[in-house]
């Protein structure tokens, strides 16, 4: 139950942090370049959301769980 927890969460941080980085996309229309942008997303808070809910997600799927609840047939 708490990996699923921590896939929800990690998830949601994801969604989060690729949302503002689409909406940061705006930026490039207004006449700036695209190494001004990645410098802009780089520097927010937002989109760190979107390493740090990778990286729960990772985890999630890659770190073994307890044995306990395993079913002997």
């Amino acid at each position: 139950m708490t990996r699923i927890f921590f896939f929800l969460t990690g998830f949601a941080l994801m969604v989060i942090g690729f949302v503002f980085i689409i909406l940061y996309l705006n930026l490039l229309t207004i006449g700036y370049n695209f190494s001004f942008y990645v410098n802009f997303i780089i520097r927010r808070i937002e989109c760190y959301y979107t390493i740090i809910g990778f990286i729960i997600i990772l985890l999630t799927l890659t770190i073994k769980g307890d044995k306990k609840h395993e079913l002997h047939i």
